[in-house]
């Protein structure tokens, strides 16, 4: 999760409608028994480690992220979660890789590193941005270098060497809005600079928000393979051998 992101709301991100929903459709996709560790992939602030450890689904974390200061490393650790710029040994259960791959160029590479050191039978929750003709300015600002189809996210996995256990799409209520406001702006842009799309939202906005998702996370999450702002998969390393690095 990209810090510049989370720095665009000006505020607390586990109260944010978006993070909120967010963390709640990845609590759906992994259900409701606890791990014991949880490997966070480009995890920012770690909104979403600290938000299944409150909630008791994680007993520790593990924050990984390359661009840490000194300081986060050093000083924001407890024993429950850590921030490391890096790590060279993979013994979580659940492997978190929320809106990360969209970053590198080689995102099956990205993926199948930390799968072959994963442990069989750990799970994997693996978002991205959906769909390229969303491209927009928040796209540019975050430097992203493609969105995903579900088919797309599904053959990235796959090719990881991962059994891949569900796909869906996320946001499909925005969906509409969302692309009328970006096709939009894709025609208006002009010189206008890349920014962030996220912004803080008042109180009752807010809770609008997570309200809506709230009831799009019981009717039309379980079933939606058709269209979403952001598309989820949950994957899990299953015992044969995965592909080799030179491969």
């Amino acid at each position: 999760m990209d810090l510049k992101e989370e720095n665009a709301i000006g505020g607390d991100p586990m109260a944010h409608w978006y993070y909120v929903a967010k963390h709640r459709a990845i609590l759906d996709l992994i259900g409701k028994r606890p791990y014991d560790r949880a490997l966070d992939v480009g995890a920012g602030s770690g909104v979403f480690s600290r938000m299944l450890l409150a909630e008791g689904m994680v007993r520790h974390a593990t924050c990984v992220d390359p661009n840490y200061p000194q300081d986060w490393i050093g000083q924001r650790r407890s024993d429950r979660i850590a921030f490391k710029r890096s790590v060279s040994e993979v013994d979580a259960e659940l492997i978190l890789m929320i809106d990360v791959i969209e970053h590198v160029d080689d995102d099956v590479g990205l993926v199948a590193d930390y799968a072959r050191r994963a442990p069989a039978g750990a799970r994997f929750v693996v978002s991205v941005p959906a769909f390229n003709f969303l491209w927009s300015g928040h796209d540019e600002f975050l430097e992203h270098r493609r969105r995903y189809t579900l088919d797309q996210l599904q053959g990235v996995v796959a090719g990881a060497g991962l059994h891949v256990v569900d796909t869906r799409y996320f946001f499909g209520m925005l969906f509409p809005a969302v692309a009328a406001l970006r096709l939009a702006g894709r025609a208006l842009k002009g010189d206008k600079p890349a920014t962030s799309a996220m912004r803080a939202a008042p109180r009752w906005l807010n809770n609008a928000l997570i309200a809506v998702h709230e009831i799009e996370r019981a009717a039309l999450f379980p079933v939606n393979r058709f269209a979403g702002v952001t598309a989820f998969c949950l994957a899990e390393k299953r015992s044969m051998a995965l592909p080799s690095a030179a491969a």
